[in-house]
């Protein structure tokens, strides 16, 4: 395999790309930000990173220090995946770049998205002034995934976790929660059949996702003939 290619710049921002910028890098770190992961949950989250590939940047990622992998107790006694605590500050540069991401006029919104980046992508979108007033907490089973999202005092909080006392649970796959979340589809559309299922009252599953406003794309310039 060739060398990992460097920018040989003395940036901090060209070194932190010779951390992260290798293809699959940054959607390892995407993948773990919501908890340890077992190799195969990472090839399942990432199904267009070959295992050789994953392999590489895990332990690119390793070397540099942002990620770890650790064996689990007994009886478990998986080896697992995660975030050190420097690798974890990355959140909210990827939150951050979702955001920004999510203006682009060229995004594709009929792609697949896996569970774990949909969840992400709650963080991204999350508008304080459209939540305001809502208190909730709402459980989240996409496949054999489950997350609790939490929503009070315009802040918002997620895990990859069983949602206990959840005002409402959410049951389906990623691409019909993504398609409400895109407005593509309305919860009428899909309430109710092999997609989407609620546990709890509808009206509070709108009011949930109306915090969740899509940003107005960024406009696609046109090149100007000065002549």
């Amino acid at each position: 395999m060739a060398g990992k290619r460097k920018y040989d710049d003395g940036c901090a921002v060209a070194h932190g790309l010779d951390l992260i910028g290798e293809r699959w890098a940054l959607l390892v770190v995407r993948e773990l930000l919501l908890g340890p992961k077992r190799f195969t949950d990472l090839r399942a989250g990432l199904p267009g990173a070959s295992a050789d590939v994953l392999t590489q940047r895990l332990r690119e990622l390793q070397e540099a220090g942002v990620v770890r992998r650790r064996r689990l107790r007994p009886p478990a006694g998986s080896w697992i995946y995660e975030l050190t605590e420097w690798g974890a500050q990355l959140e909210p540069i990827v939150t951050q770049l979702g955001r920004w991401s999510a203006r682009s006029p060229t995004m594709r919104h009929d792609a697949e998205i896996g569970a774990d980046s949909l969840i992400l992508s709650l963080r991204a979108l999350f508008d304080p002034q459209a939540a305001r007033g809502l208190t909730t907490t709402i459980g989240l089973r996409i496949g054999e995934a489950v997350f609790r999202v939490d929503i009070a005092d315009g802040r918002i909080e997620l895990a990859r976790d069983e949602a206990d006392r959840a005002d409402t649970t959410i049951t389906g796959d990623a691409r019909a929660l993504a398609a409400l979340l895109r407005n593509t589809r309305t919860l009428d559309d899909v309430l109710g059949t092999a997609e989407l299922s609620v546990d709890g009252p509808a009206d509070l599953v709108e009011r949930f996702l109306a915090a969740f406003p899509l940003p107005q794309p960024a406009p696609l310039e046109q090149a100007h003939d000065p002549a």
